[in-house]
């Protein structure tokens, strides 16, 4: 996986700074004058060419645009249709069988065929895999994939894991393009995110902002969380879209929004790439998710025991409790123990190593860090069924 994008914020605190020498420039020549008497600062103003300002001299320099970013980034997103059949609606006094048939309302009405809207990201171009939301394709009858090319293709579901909310897809299409991935676990806030799919079935669309967050949890009850936040827009539609950074690689799939409106309120969140990567990566080696344990209970650092901590970043996990026998217990972890990180990747909070975790396959063998009473320990750890 290649490296999230560095944040912009040098680059835009120097644009800032030429900015207003430019401007300075442009004042003081309008206000300098030779004619006697005049008084300070009151002077006709002098034209000043963009090339004496300093000015690029031509129009594509002028213009700060992610358009080539975009360009070769957006063919990777692909707009999504789902068909689904749900039971014909009866309400009221209808539901009474005996009040039908006075009505001449048929005892079984058939079902209906709905559809709706969502986004993809193809992320294997030589075997064809989209990348979406599990709640998209949910009890999808068929779903077609459109790129922006305009080719359309039926998809196959290769698997959908509901606790991630990550669905893999596959089309039968040759000259695709595919989106990277970064490793979402280098970003961080204030890095610039784009956020690219399908609101309101429009089309494709384009948004942007700044990783606003990380880690967030308690918004999907029973799932694998560890969102990053976003105040790029987001909307119904956007689902199982992409959040790219200004490299245009896929640090995230956007999932949901936070809002009393239902519409987009600033408080969006995305997957992770390395989450719906790890995903990916089981659905297209085995099929299927064999999702492991460690054989603990956890909790997030409470505030007092991170204040007193070296560090002092409130960042770790707690271990409550360890069932005897399990993958920890013979790992040596014991209750007290705070988990730092999994393979050299911080662990931020309890959500944070329960979906780290969660992305493991069973069998497979990670090193965790962790402290015990201050001091630093670490070690293998196999994961369990």
């Amino acid at each position: 996986m290649t490296q999230a994008a560095t944040p912009i914020g040098t680059r835009a605190r120097r644009a800032r700074r030429v900015g207003l020498s430019l401007a300075a420039a442009v004042l003081l020549a309008g206000c300098q004058s030779d004619a006697p008497g005049s008084d300070a600062g009151v002077a006709s103003a002098t034209p000043v060419s963009a090339a004496a300002a300093g000015f690029p001299r031509t129009e594509q320099e002028a213009v700060l645009s992610i358009a080539p970013m975009l360009e070769r980034t957006t063919p990777a997103i692909a707009n999504i249709a789902v068909s689904f059949t749900v039971p014909a609606p009866t309400h009221g006094i209808f539901r009474d069988p005996v009040i039908r048939r006075f009505f001449g309302i048929p005892e079984d009405l058939p079902p209906l065929q709905r559809v709706s809207a969502g986004s993809g990201v193809i992320v294997d171009a030589a075997r064809g895999l989209v990348v979406t939301n599990a709640h998209v394709v949910e009890d999808a009858d068929t779903v077609t994939v459109r790129l922006k090319d305009r080719r359309v293709f039926a998809a196959e579901i290769v698997g959908s894991d509901p606790e991630t909310d990550v669905a893999v897809l596959r089309i039968p299409a040759d000259g695709l393009t595919a989106i990277p991935f970064a490793d979402s676990d280098a970003i961080a806030v204030g890095d610039y995110a784009v956020a690219i799919g399908n609101p309101f079935g429009l089309g494709q669309t384009v948004t942007t902002g700044i990783v606003s967050a990380l880690g967030r949890s308690g918004l999907i009850e029973g799932g694998y969380e560890t969102f990053i936040q976003t105040d790029a827009a987001i909307n119904p539609g956007n689902s199982g879209g992409a959040l790219v950074n200004s490299r245009g690689e896929l640090i995230g799939i956007n999932t949901a929004i936070l809002s009393r409106s239902g519409v987009n309120a600033g408080l969006n969140f995305a997957i992770p790439s390395n989450v719906a990567g790890a995903v990916v990566d089981q659905f297209a080696r085995f099929g299927d998710i064999r999702r492991g344990r460690i054989g603990v209970e956890i909790v997030d650092l409470p505030p007092d025991v991170a204040a007193a901590l070296a560090s002092g970043d409130g960042e770790g996990a707690v271990i409550a409790g360890v069932r005897p026998g399990s993958p920890a217990d013979r790992a040596g972890l014991r209750p007290g123990d705070i988990v730092l990180s999994v393979n050299g990747a911080k662990v931020r909070n309890a959500a944070d190593l329960r979906a780290r975790i969660g992305s493991l396959r069973v069998g497979d063998r990670v090193t965790l860090s962790w402290l015990r009473d201050g001091a630093p320990a670490s070690g293998p750890i196999t994961v369990g069924p």
